[in-house]
């Protein structure tokens, strides 16, 4: 029997990880959520998730501040960063510190679970 994925997800908008939450339970993940960078440092070091879906601008730590963080703490999962349309200098700078694939708000909600899907499904192969 293959373990359950887990996903964290980071989102200042609590209608945003609701959503998320609810799409990737369907999908049988196991599903984290965290509000800010802060508290997704905290739950990735107690949990180490394999993917994390993470907003670019939050409030305090943004999207870009705590994958510095994440890379401090000798960890390397697969990131998705969430943008707004736009901001590709912010991309570009997150592709360079290891997100594996992003997407712009508003995205398609089966069109990010696919992203997700293909993300595994190359890490399981690369492992």
């Amino acid at each position: 029997m293959t373990k359950k994925v887990e996903l964290l997800v980071v989102d200042d908008q609590i209608g945003v990880r609701r959503l998320l939450f609810e799409a990737f339970r369907q999908d049988d993940y196991n599903v984290e959520l965290a509000g800010s960078g802060l508290e997704a440092i905290d739950k990735i070091k107690q949990k180490k998730p394999d993917v994390i879906l993470m907003d670019m601008k939050m409030p305090g730590m943004n999207g870009l501040e705590t994958l510095k963080e994440i890379k401090k703490l000798d960890f390397n999962p697969n990131i998705i960063m969430m943008t707004a349309y736009g901001e590709v200098d912010i991309v570009s700078e997150a592709m360079n510190l290891g997100v594996k694939e992003y997407v712009t708000k508003p995205f398609d909600i089966n069109e990010l679970r696919e992203m997700v899907k293909k993300v595994v499904e190359n890490s399981e192969k690369a492992s």
